[in-house]
């Protein structure tokens, strides 16, 4: 059995769609939980009506870290899978997956390539899916890191979140979706995933990410918690493991003064000058060689002083 687990705040304009992705899927054993995290547009009820064979729970509103973990402690499965409400799965993603799994079984988390779906429309569009379909099989388009893939993960989140299927018994030993992280809590799951199994991918993009103006990664963040995530992964374990080659150190610490350019980046164009103030100084500190973080400064500097130079008579 795989237990498909789906959080949902106020998605009832696309959960449809991700259902019906996950049912057309045609694996004989599915569980499909979702997690209704607060919603106030009616989408539990939605769902329980226009989907009866699926386990709707209703929480407090509690963030999407502590509606997956819910979903998580409700799944009887062998394997889980998460796919978030907005999102969408392309047909043979499941069969994939569990093909990669038996040929490798010592390989406990598996995951796929994915195409960005800039979209408010509730399905995607004839045209989109035709293009992609023609582009699917450029291979070099969807190649990425499979394997043991600790160090290639403090580079980059290479892993998206609804494209997981993973053991039931790997999210017990690891532990499950950090609350405490706004963004970035999957990231952290993956790093700790990837210290004991190899994780492996399958390059054919068989999920859409959906884009729209609601999505969260789109606004402005308080925090760098990309930034967090990989510091917090580099004091406890360092570059590197038994079983491959450690990080670059300087590729690492150009990463994350990247991260703090681009958190300083975000924070700039919101207005927000302390926060671009730190971002500037925590990528300098990080890699004072990197030239984004100069770049960074003399926008943020240009921008502290646009206020006063507005103010002058």
């Amino acid at each position: 059995m795989i237990s498909v687990v789906v959080p949902c705040f106020n998605g009832v304009a696309y959960v449809g769609a991700a259902l019906r992705s996950v049912f057309d899927q045609g694996w004989p054993t599915l569980e499909v939980i979702v997690v209704d995290d607060g919603s106030t547009d009616g989408s539990a009820a939605w769902i329980r009506r226009e989907f009866p064979s699926v386990t709707v729970i209703e929480q407090t509103n509690q963030g999407v870290a502590a509606a997956r973990n819910r979903g998580i402690a409700e799944a009887h499965g062998e394997w889980v899978a998460f796919l978030d409400a907005d999102d969408v799965w392309l047909p043979g993603k499941l069969t994939a997956q569990m093909a990669v799994a038996a040929a490798t079984p010592e390989s406990r988390m598996t995951y796929t390539a994915w195409s960005v779906w800039p979209s408010d429309e509730a399905s995607p569009e004839v045209g989109f899916l035709q293009n992609l379909h023609q582009r699917a099989g450029i291979e070099a388009l969807w190649t990425g890191p499979s394997g043991w893939i600790y160090p290639q993960l403090l580079l980059d989140c290479e892993v998206w979140t609804s494209t997981v299927l993973m053991q039931r018994s790997l999210l017990k030993e690891t532990g499950s979706f950090d609350t405490q992280l706004r963004i970035g809590e999957d990231y952290d799951l993956w790093l700790r995933a990837s210290r004991v199994t190899p994780i492996l991918r399958v390059a054919r993009p068989l999920a859409l990410y959906r884009q729209h103006p609601a999505s969260i990664t789109r606004s402005a963040p308080n925090e760098n918690y990309r930034g967090v995530v990989v510091a917090r992964a580099l004091a406890q374990w360092g570059y590197g493991d038994d079983h491959a080659p450690s990080a670059n150190p300087s590729q690492v610490r150009r990463a994350l003064a990247k991260s703090w350019s681009e958190f300083a980046m975000a924070n700039l164009q919101a207005g927000r000058l302390s926060g671009a103030r730190r971002g500037v100084w925590m990528s300098l500190r990080t890699d004072p060689a990197y030239v984004g973080a100069w770049k960074a400064l003399v926008k943020t500097a240009l921008g502290s002083f646009a206020p006063r130079l507005e103010a002058r008579p």
